[in-house]
């Protein structure tokens, strides 16, 4: 057991002495408020004119002169010797009734009374003529001290403790502006492992050297090695940065500081600099230790010439973080893991060598990263015996763990709502198109006439999809309102995890994408505003090919576009990067592709009309066609339902799914 010095124990307790001395205060004032009631219960209060009438009645029997009042004791029909029989006076109603009642009985009834003193040079004559057995009393001297000192001395010292102690707390925080706002993890079990963290073994693999070093740092310096003194993971949203950061302190068994990027940017300029050095002498006073920095990017941003207050107290905090990093003094035992999902904006200075010197990707999970990710937010669930973790996987390509998470936990809300003991397959699978194309809105109703309408553009995009080779299989084909605006919706799910698509595989996805507004136009022969989503994916797709991808066989391999930020979505804003007359082009480009695509979908309609009327009316019928019923329907094998009969065959993770809608705004 580890022992401590003296004065860290005597520190920060309070005196004995002041315990004892609160108490004799405390019972003081018990004491005199419990005489001060008792007094005002035993007392009764007469009016002066009253006392006279008694004592001139002769039936005050003594009295006690104060400085404010008169006390005593009054015997109603008591023969005074010596007493004037002086003629009987009005006196009050309450007085009256109580001499009835004594006069009645016969008997001597006493109390005792108090009256305000009033200012009377004959009372003490009267008092003596009366007999009345009189003395002066002087003030109580608790009861003056009390209420002359003490209790005005106790509330300006009340008053005075209260604003200092607010002006303390307000000199005290302008004074802590420049303190670090790291919060330091107390316990050095976070509560994580990397048992806890799943789909990244890449990652993990790359961390447990910086937890070997920090649990056995000998063995490292022994050979002249250095361990990497900061560590930046990289990945899309949602991938575990955070959680990562927190295994590695849980397996080492460090302590763990964590703050957030924008902790350290405030409008007064060198109190970012002021917290970076602060924390800094925080953790090498704990070292060996952890920091971890979310969202690194909102300081770490790229310098340059700005005009601005905000921009230089930014690039100043930037400045001392490189300093602490890699600066004069040696930075041993303090290793620094942030996280950022933009690293192509950061400062180059903060990516060389010796200071963000590693970097780990920490990307979407493949396949089996999923169904691990799965396994793991299951643990403390009830799972029924149908529940196919492996099949919620296949079904959920491009899910970053947090929206495992969600649907994990959307599919126990769901089990929970129809009062279920256990987590079912179809609670999961509902939780995954709940988590893609939004809840139901069965609220939402729709006229005969529109759901006609969305029957068959969901069904256009199914046959489309179905005769297209290179196409997502067809998973799920539904005219129930979804979502904030979706009518209806044709979810397509991958077959096997792709990395690389090739042009024929992208031109059937805006064939499919055209494939809706293609059967309204057939069977309608006008359009709608439902195909406006699918218009503006398909647009943007095709410009993708012709200037991102170089697919284009006018514009050759150039590159004269390109998308803001490494993990952009793929429908995310491009930016030109050409000349007005190659942007003509690709305008002509595109638009020859959507039409071609768009008479290519119009043929497979055309030639599967009769699956297109058969099947929009079953989805009249039903609302909902799975994928086993639609192949029946078109006469198509079943694929997938054959690859899950056969695991073996089973390879890696798809890039994207396809949820094609219809909206009234497309």
């Amino acid at each position: 057991m580890e022992e401590r010095p003296r004065g860290n124990d005597l520190r920060g307790k309070s005196a004995p002495w002041r315990f004892p001395f609160w108490y004799l205060v405390t019972m003081l004032a018990l004491l005199w408020i419990w005489q001060t009631s008792l007094t005002q219960l035993t007392v009764k209060t007469i009016p002066y004119s009253d006392f006279k009438g008694h004592l001139r009645r002769g039936e005050i029997v003594e009295a006690a002169v104060k400085e404010t009042e008169i006390t005593g004791k009054i015997a109603l029909n008591a023969v005074r010797a010596g007493a004037t029989n002086a003629p009987a006076q009005s006196s009050s109603p309450a007085t009256n009734q109580i001499s009835d009642k004594a006069k009645g009985s016969g008997a001597t009834n006493q109390f005792i009374f108090r009256t305000v003193r009033i200012d009377d040079p004959e009372l003490a004559r009267q008092m003596e003529a009366a007999g009345v057995k009189f003395i002066g009393v002087r003030p109580n001297l608790l009861s003056q001290m009390l209420v002359a000192w003490i209790l005005p001395i106790g509330v300006m010292l009340l008053i005075w403790s209260f604003l200092s102690r607010r002006m303390g707390e307000a000199g005290q925080s302008a004074l802590s502006i420049g303190k670090s706002k790291a919060k330091l993890v107390v316990d050095r079990s976070t509560g994580v492992t990397f048992e806890d963290v799943a789909g990244c073994e890449e990652a993990k693999f790359e961390l447990e050297e910086v937890v070997d070093f920090l649990r056995h740092p000998t063995r490292y310096k022994s050979l002249g090695a250095r361990i990497p003194k900061g560590v930046l993971l990289v990945g899309p949203p949602g991938t575990g940065k955070t959680l990562l950061a927190r295994a590695v302190a849980g397996e080492a068994r460090v302590p763990f500081f964590s703050i957030s990027g924008s902790d350290f940017v405030e409008m007064f300029v060198g109190v970012g600099a002021a917290r970076v050095r602060d924390m800094f002498k925080q953790a090498k006073a704990h070292a060996p230790c952890i920091v971890f920095i979310d969202e690194l990017d909102a300081i770490g941003r790229q310098r340059g010439v700005h005009v601005g207050a905000v921009n230089d107290e930014r690039e100043q905090t930037l400045n001392q973080l490189l300093v602490e990093l890699d600066g004069f003094e040696p930075n041993s035992g303090v290793i620094i893991l942030a996280a950022t999902n933009r690293p192509e904006i950061l400062d180059r200075a903060l990516l060389r060598p010796g200071r963000f010197d590693r970097q780990v990707v920490v990307d979407a999970p493949d396949l089996d990263g999923r169904e691990q990710i799965l396994r793991v937010h299951a643990k403390n669930k009830p799972l029924a015996e149908n529940a196919d973790l492996r099949r919620v996987a296949q079904a959920t390509p491009g899910f970053a763990g947090a929206d495992l998470a969600n649907a994990m936990n959307e599919a126990a809300l769901l089990a929970a709502r129809r009062k279920a003991g256990e987590i079912t397959q179809a609670d999961l699978e509902e939780a995954v198109e709940k988590v893609v194309a939004g809840p139901e809105r069965k609220s939402r109703r729709l006229g005969e006439q529109e759901k006609r309408r969305v029957a068959y553009h969901e069904t256009g995009h199914a046959l489309v999809a179905a005769h297209s080779p290179g196409a997502d299989p067809v998973h799920k084909i539904s005219i129930i309102p979804r979502g904030r605006a979706a009518l209806g919706y044709t979810l397509q799910l991958p077959a096997d995890d792709q990395f690389l698509l090739t042009k024929e595989e992208l031109l059937a996805r805006i064939r499919v994408l055209l494939g809706g507004r293609a059967a309204e136009e057939l069977v309608f022969g006008n359009v709608t505003t439902g195909a406006e989503n699918d218009l503006e994916r398909a647009t943007t797709l095709a410009r993708q090919i012709v200037a991102i991808y170089g697919m284009s066989e006018k514009l050759g391999l150039a590159r004269v576009a390109s998308r803001q930020g490494a993990w952009s979505a793929s429908d995310a804003p491009m930016q030109r990067d050409c000349s007005e007359a190659t942007a003509r082009e690709i305008d002509v480009e595109v638009k020859e592709l959507l039409q071609r695509a768009y008479s290519e979908a119009r043929e497979i309609l055309l030639r599967e009309r009769n699956n297109l009327e058969s099947i929009s009316r079953k989805l009249l019928a039903v609302e909902t066609i799975d994928r086993e019923s639609f192949c029946q329907l078109i006469g198509a094998r079943d694929e997938q339902k054959e690859r899950r009969s056969a695991p073996a065959l089973l390879t890696e993770e798809a890039t994207n799914f396809s949820v094609h809608e219809k909206s009234p705004r497309g």
